[in-house]
């Protein structure tokens, strides 16, 4: 069988372009017809479009690498939703990463509760770096960002690529909305966070995510800030 083509760094415009058309499930399909071993799935086990991208990609590729940052400072019903998926979907081949201080580290380093004082220094310890290290050797990475979640994923391409990470990223939900993703998450039986269900909108660490504030803005509370840096 013969190994498919992988695209060019100047073939990622026009191949996001043709993908506008396309379902979700065909660009999965694309990505992992195209990069095999060599595509990863980033998952928070926080949000509905993380899930179905994970039920989507699994139904194609069982052992596909998902990765799973975690800062130390994951929900309870995260970590349980990441036992149920793996379970229930299923997942074969989950990985976890964590930073390279543990939460006692960093406070003696830089002092308690740095995610107060500096989130995005936080955000680099406890998630870029980790990040990194779950994409050393592969080609591409599968999120599940969405154009309608917040004004700074508005114009999220479906393929680019991805210079802080050097691989290919790909977000097949990008012009899906709450509704379909819902809708497909229901349809299919995936678990999803229960969280959701509790007025939270966007789940990240629990020090720095509040209920009943829609989108990204209950994240981070009192600054400037919608992103950990993971997609940015």
């Amino acid at each position: 069988m013969t190994a498919p083509t992988l695209p060019g760094r100047d073939a990622l415009e026009s191949l996001s372009e043709s993908f506008e058309s396309a379902e979700p499930q065909e660009i999965v399909r694309w990505a992992v017809e195209t990069y095999g071993d060599c595509l990863s799935v980033g998952a928070s086990f926080g949000g509905a479009s993380g899930m179905a991208i994970l039920h989507m990609a699994a139904q194609l590729k069982p052992d596909v690498h998902v990765f799973v940052v975690d800062t130390d400072y994951l929900f309870e019903e995260t970590h349980e939703t990441m036992r149920r998926a793996t379970e229930d979907i299923p997942l074969r081949n989950v990985q976890v990463y964590k930073s390279g201080l543990t939460h006692e580290e960093q406070n003696s380093r830089y002092g308690a509760a740095l995610w107060m004082r500096d989130p995005d220094f936080c955000c680099e310890i406890r998630k870029i770096e980790p990040n990194r290290r779950a994409l050393e050797g592969k080609q591409a990475w599968i999120s599940g960002l969405r154009r309608d979640q917040s004004e700074s994923r508005a114009n999220v391409p479906i393929v680019a690529w991805n210079e802080k990470f050097g691989v290919v990223k790909l977000n097949p939900l990008a012009n899906w909305d709450s509704a379909k993703t819902w809708k497909y998450v229901l349809e299919h039986g995936v678990p999803y966070n229960p969280l959701l269900d509790r007025g939270y909108a966007s789940i990240g660490c629990y020090n720095c995510t509040i209920p009943g504030v829609q989108g990204r803005a209950g994240r981070w509370e009192g600054f400037d800030k919608e992103e950990c840096g993971l997609h940015t």
